[in-house]
Protein backbone atom coordinates (compact mmCIF):
# COMPACT_ATOMS: atom_id res chain seq x y z
CA UNK A 1 0.00 0.00 0.00
CA UNK A 2 1.00 3.31 -0.63
CA UNK A 3 0.57 5.73 1.89
CA UNK A 4 -0.27 9.80 1.44
CA UNK A 5 -0.27 12.16 4.40
CA UNK A 6 -1.44 15.80 4.12
CA UNK A 7 -0.32 18.24 6.95
CA UNK A 8 -2.41 21.40 7.42
CA UNK A 9 -1.22 24.73 7.53
CA UNK A 10 -0.87 25.95 11.40
CA UNK A 11 -3.88 28.16 11.44
CA UNK A 12 -6.69 25.58 9.99
CA UNK A 13 -8.07 22.38 11.06
CA UNK A 14 -7.06 20.51 7.93
CA UNK A 15 -9.67 17.80 8.47
CA UNK A 16 -12.58 19.84 8.77
CA UNK A 17 -12.08 21.62 5.89
CA UNK A 18 -11.47 19.01 3.74
CA UNK A 19 -14.75 17.20 4.79
CA UNK A 20 -16.71 20.59 4.76
CA UNK A 21 -16.05 20.62 0.69
CA UNK A 22 -18.08 18.41 -1.38
CA UNK A 23 -15.41 17.98 -4.10
CA UNK A 24 -13.11 17.16 -1.46
CA UNK A 25 -15.27 14.87 0.93
CA UNK A 26 -16.22 12.93 -2.54
CA UNK A 27 -12.44 12.52 -3.20
CA UNK A 28 -11.77 10.77 -0.25
CA UNK A 29 -15.03 9.00 0.41
CA UNK A 30 -13.56 5.68 -0.37
CA UNK A 31 -10.69 6.22 1.75
CA UNK A 32 -10.36 5.37 5.54
CA UNK A 33 -9.03 8.37 6.86
CA UNK A 34 -6.56 8.81 9.77
CA UNK A 35 -4.15 11.53 11.74
CA UNK A 36 -0.62 10.48 12.37
CA UNK A 37 0.48 13.51 13.30
CA UNK A 38 -1.96 16.81 14.88
CA UNK A 39 -3.71 18.32 12.09
CA UNK A 40 -3.17 15.61 9.18
CA UNK A 41 -4.74 13.22 7.06
CA UNK A 42 -3.43 10.00 6.01
CA UNK A 43 -5.22 7.35 3.66
CA UNK A 44 -3.83 4.08 1.91
CA UNK A 45 -4.18 3.98 -1.87
CA UNK A 46 -3.01 1.18 -4.01
CA UNK A 47 -0.09 2.53 -5.94
CA UNK A 48 2.30 5.95 -6.36
CA UNK A 49 0.08 6.45 -9.54
CA UNK A 50 -3.31 6.59 -7.18
CA UNK A 51 -1.47 8.41 -4.78
CA UNK A 52 -0.46 11.41 -6.86
CA UNK A 53 -3.51 11.36 -8.92
CA UNK A 54 -5.26 12.00 -5.26
CA UNK A 55 -3.44 14.69 -4.71
CA UNK A 56 -4.32 16.18 -8.16
CA UNK A 57 -7.52 15.86 -7.26
CA UNK A 58 -7.35 18.15 -4.07
CA UNK A 59 -4.83 20.25 -5.53
CA UNK A 60 -7.77 23.02 -4.98
CA UNK A 61 -7.91 22.17 -1.47
CA UNK A 62 -3.61 21.37 -0.41
CA UNK A 63 -2.99 24.95 -2.23
CA UNK A 64 -5.25 26.73 0.63
CA UNK A 65 -5.04 24.67 3.69
CA UNK A 66 -2.25 22.05 3.83
CA UNK A 67 1.36 23.01 4.35
CA UNK A 68 2.89 19.80 2.52
CA UNK A 69 1.43 16.73 0.79
CA UNK A 70 3.88 13.66 1.33
CA UNK A 71 3.70 9.77 -0.07
CA UNK A 72 5.58 6.94 1.16
CA UNK A 73 5.20 3.96 -0.99
CA UNK A 74 6.93 0.76 -0.10
CA UNK A 75 8.69 -0.33 -3.23
CA UNK A 76 11.00 3.02 -2.63
CA UNK A 77 11.70 3.31 0.72
CA UNK A 78 9.74 1.37 4.01
CA UNK A 79 10.62 4.43 6.08
CA UNK A 80 11.09 7.29 4.22
CA UNK A 81 8.42 9.49 2.46
CA UNK A 82 8.32 11.44 -0.85
CA UNK A 83 7.24 15.06 -1.76
CA UNK A 84 4.35 15.45 -4.28
CA UNK A 85 6.44 16.99 -6.73
CA UNK A 86 8.81 14.26 -6.35
CA UNK A 87 6.49 11.40 -6.33
CA UNK A 88 4.86 12.79 -9.54
CA UNK A 89 7.98 12.93 -10.81
CA UNK A 90 8.72 9.22 -10.12
CA UNK A 91 5.52 8.55 -11.75
CA UNK A 92 6.15 9.85 -14.80
CA UNK A 93 9.48 8.27 -15.21
CA UNK A 94 11.21 11.91 -14.77
CA UNK A 95 13.53 10.86 -12.19
CA UNK A 96 14.58 7.24 -11.00
CA UNK A 97 13.65 5.91 -7.73
CA UNK A 98 17.40 4.93 -6.37
CA UNK A 99 18.46 8.69 -7.84
CA UNK A 100 15.98 10.17 -4.60
CA UNK A 101 17.89 10.00 -1.73
CA UNK A 102 20.07 13.16 -1.58
CA UNK A 103 17.64 16.20 -1.03
CA UNK A 104 15.47 15.98 2.09
CA UNK A 105 13.70 17.99 4.55
CA UNK A 106 13.44 16.97 8.06
CA UNK A 107 10.56 17.45 10.50
CA UNK A 108 11.00 16.87 14.11
CA UNK A 109 8.16 14.53 16.10
CA UNK A 110 7.09 15.83 19.14
CA UNK A 111 4.95 13.21 20.98
CA UNK A 112 1.67 15.55 22.46
CA UNK A 113 1.53 16.44 25.94
CA UNK A 114 -0.20 13.39 27.99
CA UNK A 115 -1.37 15.89 30.85
CA UNK A 116 -1.41 19.10 32.22
CA UNK A 117 0.17 20.05 35.38
CA UNK A 118 -2.75 21.21 36.58
CA UNK A 119 -4.39 17.21 35.57
CA UNK A 120 -1.27 16.04 37.76
CA UNK A 121 -1.79 17.79 40.57
CA UNK A 122 -5.87 17.11 40.69
CA UNK A 123 -4.84 13.42 39.98
CA UNK A 124 -2.12 12.99 42.99
CA UNK A 125 -4.98 14.72 45.52
CA UNK A 126 -6.87 12.01 44.71
CA UNK A 127 -9.60 13.55 42.39
CA UNK A 128 -10.22 12.33 38.63
CA UNK A 129 -8.84 13.90 35.97
CA UNK A 130 -11.19 16.41 33.78
CA UNK A 131 -13.19 14.08 30.77
CA UNK A 132 -11.43 16.20 28.35
CA UNK A 133 -8.49 15.26 29.18
CA UNK A 134 -9.30 11.31 27.39
CA UNK A 135 -8.75 12.80 23.87
CA UNK A 136 -6.20 14.96 24.76
CA UNK A 137 -4.28 11.30 26.13
CA UNK A 138 -5.03 10.11 22.69
CA UNK A 139 -3.73 12.83 20.94
CA UNK A 140 -1.05 12.34 17.73
CA UNK A 141 2.12 13.67 17.91
CA UNK A 142 3.34 16.70 16.14
CA UNK A 143 5.41 17.41 13.38
CA UNK A 144 7.51 20.24 13.78
CA UNK A 145 9.71 22.81 12.14
CA UNK A 146 11.72 21.03 9.34
CA UNK A 147 15.20 21.31 8.28
CA UNK A 148 16.50 20.60 4.78
CA UNK A 149 19.47 18.25 4.80
CA UNK A 150 21.59 16.84 2.13
CA UNK A 151 22.74 12.99 2.23
CA UNK A 152 26.21 12.26 1.73
CA UNK A 153 26.58 9.02 2.73
CA UNK A 154 24.31 5.78 4.24
CA UNK A 155 23.49 8.70 7.25
CA UNK A 156 22.24 11.96 7.18
CA UNK A 157 23.06 14.80 10.04
CA UNK A 158 20.96 14.87 13.00
CA UNK A 159 17.92 16.93 13.53
CA UNK A 160 19.06 20.01 15.27
CA UNK A 161 16.36 22.63 15.45
CA UNK A 162 15.03 21.53 18.88
CA UNK A 163 14.15 18.46 21.01
CA UNK A 164 12.24 16.20 19.32
CA UNK A 165 11.30 12.20 19.71
CA UNK A 166 11.96 11.28 16.49
CA UNK A 167 12.03 12.49 12.91
CA UNK A 168 10.09 11.63 9.87
CA UNK A 169 12.63 12.33 6.65
CA UNK A 170 10.48 13.30 3.05
CA UNK A 171 12.53 13.14 0.23
CA UNK A 172 12.59 16.47 -2.35
CA UNK A 173 13.18 17.06 -5.53
CA UNK A 174 16.53 19.47 -6.35
CA UNK A 175 14.50 22.66 -6.98
CA UNK A 176 12.11 22.16 -3.49
CA UNK A 177 15.46 21.62 -1.81
CA UNK A 178 17.00 25.15 -3.45
CA UNK A 179 13.58 27.04 -3.20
Amino acid sequence: MTQVCLVGNEDVNLRYELLSRETARNALATYDLREPFVNTVAVDTVSLGAAVALLNDLNWYLVRFADGAFVRDPSISETEWLSRNLAAAIRDDDVAPEETGRFLKVYGIVESAKTSDADNEATSEGASPPDTQATEANSPPELVEPMLLTRTGDTIPEYDLQAVDETLIVRVTESEFGA
